[in-house]
């Protein structure tokens, strides 16, 4: 499944506040210049490059050229964002062309408004020392002195949140540029969610062929068994009485047999203690059934979705077949913990490892574990152990 590249908004801000303000001022006025070198890199490359970037046949060359520049710059304003904001953009995310230039555009308007707001700034600063000066050499009266004090406190608020929108537009389109914007995240949103149906589909597929083999080659042919020891013992019933009680009693046998296979079967499409008794009592059961010592550690308080109960269940159930059928292990240890808002199964064995997170049983999990936006991890180096690790979002 595609993980999404994007870091959230909370890492965002936890890592901006690692920054002193002095650091992040100094960020700001280093913006400013690099706004200044953008300006004068689109001037003249604009300059020497432009008639060459009209000509159809020396424009691909001139692009490179152009675009080789733009994307120094757009490194240098990513450092300047990480050294001097803390702020974290995926690593493996590549800006096109054309969004590259853009971001650069607007950061030389922005950086270079700012720029002025700040020479606005520091011009007010000092006509309130020259004001203050005047108050206390006498020669500005005191109504005069109130009413340019309150035209500086007015011009002097417009300009802090003139300055504060600038740096807050500084970092959104820094966000745009060197991470996935809102059309590509929905996007890859769109297409994360239809491989998960297209999963889920062949998953359901699989288990129904599953099914259909346990029925054909299990239940059916002990019943095709049943049939004709019963038929034996039919015939026998006159000419040899003690063999047709021997007959209908290794088919009161087989009978039991198989309902123990169809409630084997049934178990293993869906549990009813799952509804019934929930999911430790169902776990319960599967350490009751498992070949090898199972231990189960069960921390879970409240109720849990129903879906999430059931992709819980059978991340268990595979886990544990696959430990007894196929890495030789002797224990199996089974843990079921909530913690916040997703519950998280841990099922680890002491086997032999090896075990192939693309096999059949291991990617059905994988689906049936996406399709709720979960994530399931597989650790089996050879030699063992294998870990099983699924986290469920309950939410």
């Amino acid at each position: 499944m595609p993980t999404d590249p994007t870091i959230s908004e909370t890492v965002r801000q936890e890592a901006a506040r690692r920054r002193s303000w002095p650091l992040r001022a100094c960020g700001v006025l280093l913006g400013c210049v690099t706004a200044l070198l953008g300006l004068a890199y689109f001037l003249v490359s604009g300059v020497a490059l432009g008639p060459f970037l009209l000509w159809p046949r020396t424009r691909p060359v001139a692009l490179g050229f152009l675009m080789g520049g733009a994307r120094r710059l757009a490194a240098l304003e990513h450092s300047r964002r990480s050294a001097f904001f803390g702020d974290l953009f995926p690593e493996r995310y590549k800006a096109t062309g054309p969004k590259v230039l853009r971001f650069l555009a607007v950061r030389c308007y922005s950086g270079l408004l700012c720029a002025m707001v700040l020479g606005l700034l520091g011009f007010g600063a000092a006509l309130a020392v020259l004001l203050v000066s005047g108050a206390v050499r006498g020669s500005l009266g005191w109504s005069e002195l109130l009413t340019q004090a309150l035209l500086g406190g007015v011009l002097l608020f417009l300009d802090l949140q003139g300055l504060r929108s600038l740096v807050r537009l500084d970092a959104r389109i820094a966000r745009e540029c060197f991470g996935p914007s809102e059309h590509e995240l929905l996007r890859a949103r769109i297409e994360e969610l239809a491989g998960s149906r297209a999963a889920v589909v062949r998953a359901v597929d699989s288990e129904r062929r599953r099914i259909e083999r346990d029925l054909h080659d299990g239940v059916q042919q002990r019943l095709v068994a049943l049939a004709m020891l019963l038929g034996r013992a039919r015939r026998s019933r006159v000419r040899d009485p003690e063999r047709a009680d021997a007959l209908l009693l290794q088919a009161h046998q087989e009978a039991q047999d198989v309902l123990t296979e169809l409630r084997e079967v049934a178990w293993r499409v869906y549990p009813s203690a799952l509804d019934s008794l929930g999911l430790e009592e169902a776990l319960a059961g599967v350490a009751e059934r498992c070949a090898i010592p199972l231990r189960t550690e069960f921390d879970v308080t409240g109720p849990l979705p129903g879906p999430v109960r059931t992709a819980a269940y059978f991340v268990v159930c595979e886990a544990v077949t696959n430990a007894a059928k196929h890495s030789g292990a002797s224990t199996v240890s089974v843990r079921v913990a909530r913690r916040g808002p997703a519950l998280t199964v841990r099922v680890e064995d002491d086997g032999s490892g090896g075990a192939d997170p693309a096999g059949t049983g291991l990617s059905g999990l994988l689906s049936r574990v996406a399709a709720l936006d979960g994530l399931l991890h597989v650790e089996s180096p050879l030699g063992g152990p294998t870990t099983v690790t699924a986290e469920l979002p309950c939410a």
